[in-house]
This record gives C-alpha cells, sequence and structure tokens, in this order.
C-alpha cells in the first residue's frame, strides 16, 4: 500500500516513520532523518488554519498538519486563522495531489 494509491482512492494516511515515528511528508518510503522505513498511519487527523486567500467564489488555505507539515487546501465556508479542520476530500488529479478541508 502506497500514499499515491491510498489518496487516488480518497484515503489520507500520513507516512510515518518506524524507527524514530517522524511524520514524512512530503510522503516518501524512507524518513528524511534516520532513513528508516515508513508506513502508513492512519487515523482523523485535524489541522490548524495559518493562512487564506480567496479567488472567485472560492478559499483556499494553507493547512499546518498535525504541528507538523503544511498542506494547502480549499474551504468551502470563509475560514478564520486558527480554526482547526480535519480533511474532508482528497484525491489526484492530473497528477497532483488535491485537499479539502472542512
Amino acid at each position: 500500500m502506497s500514499f499515491e494509491e491510498e489518496i487516488s482512492k480518497g484515503n489520507f494516511l500520513i507516512p510515518e516513520c518506524t524507527v524514530c515515528k517522524k511524520l514524512v511528508w512530503p510522503p516518501a518510503e524512507y524518513c528524511n532523518d534516520c532513513m528508516g522505513k515508513t508506513t502508513l498511519k492512519e487515523g482523523n487527523f485535524q489541522g490548524k488554519i495559518i493562512e487564506f486567500s480567496k479567488q472567485n467564489e472560492d478559499y483556499f488555505c494553507i493547512v499546518e498538519m498535525e504541528d507538523s507539515f503544511r498542506i494547502i487546501a480549499k474551504i468551502t465556508k470563509e475560514p478564520r486563522i486558527d480554526q482547526m479542520v480535519k480533511i474532508s476530500k482528497c484525491g489526484i488529479n492530473e497528477g497532483n495531489y488535491f485537499f479539502e478541508v472542512s
């Protein structure tokens, strides 16, 4: 099971090092700290909105996930800085990851 296989099914799992337990982002098979092998960690991951902007009718935000790494995500309602969110939808579109939070 790989990150790409899971996200293409709409499942958000985070690679975690089996040796040092660090979350690895961007997703990789090996830890960028200790070179340990990673496994995909399941969970109800939360993030905090750091910044956001509006383009036309859509809001986009930078979300810090698990106090560890940041993603860019779409959000349907007007966001607030420091608002806690979860990934509600994810996938791959034209070779790129996409994320939506709520």
